[in-house]
């Protein structure tokens, strides 16, 4: 299974306000193991960046200047996700932004180039109901080290991401290892190989006399109620 957690940073809230994507960042998940390969670009929004989302993610307008458009990484980023599995925070709003963005070039939305799509969100508010279940939240309720996080950032928050969804899924990946790992044979011959024959030892004529004698006992004491003699009769 190959997975791709990811995770934008915007010009403000809402899609519908012609607000854009200023930075995307990928990190490859393989068999269940980091690798070395990544996807991050900062964009050019072509527009002005809410006050409010600055604060939050403290990137200007200005540093974005003369940064590749959205247009000119689309191909790359579909490449990089193409057959993937997205793992990702809150993934209804990262999901809309990039979705606007590929329908702004005419393309095709991530449902259709990705294999899924797992919310982390969605996943922890089933797993702590009631409880914070942000990035930072979760980040220390697995022990992820999260202390440099201090705005928000695409990368350094996927980086964060990808670890804390491997923590929290540790136990299903367990599971099927196990499962996996379970001989199966559709060969019903073979079937009988798999495990050792059962050795059956019967008990002695002097066992099951003095069984006899411990049912009689029992059920004189009782007065009849011993429940093995009746169920054997």
């Amino acid at each position: 299974m190959r997975q791709i957690v990811l995770d934008t940073e915007t010009t403000g809230l809402e899609t519908r306000d012609g607000h854009r994507v200023i930075e995307i960042a990928c990190i490859e998940i393989s068999q269940r193991r980091l690798t070395q390969s990544h996807f991050h670009y900062y964009l050019d929004p072509e527009r002005d960046i809410d006050p409010g989302a600055q604060e939050v993610h403290g990137i200007s307008r200005e540093f974005l200047a003369g940064k590749p458009r959205f247009s000119e990484i689309a191909a790359e980023f579909l490449d990089f996700i193409r057959g993937a599995e997205l793992v990702i925070h809150n993934a209804p709003f990262d999901c809309g932004f990039l979705n606007y963005e590929l329908s702004l070039l005419g393309l095709a939305p991530l449902e259709t180039v990705c294999a899924g799509i797992c919310d982390t969100l969605k996943m922890a508010k089933d797993l702590y109901p009631g409880k914070k279940n942000n990035l930072n939240a979760l980040c220390e309720r697995y022990a992820v080290d999260h202390s440099h996080r201090t705005l928000h950032g695409a990368l350094l928050d996927a980086e964060l991401l990808a670890e804390v969804y491997l923590a929290m899924t540790r136990g299903q990946d367990s599971l099927m290892i196990e499962l996996s790992s379970s001989p199966r044979s559709s060969d019903p011959q073979a079937a009988q190989h798999e495990y050792p024959e059962l050795f059956v030892l019967r008990a002695s004529e002097e066992e099951c006399a003095e069984h006899e004698r411990l049912l009689a006992a029992i059920d004189a004491e009782s007065k009849g109620q011993c429940l093995w003699k009746k169920t054997a009769a």
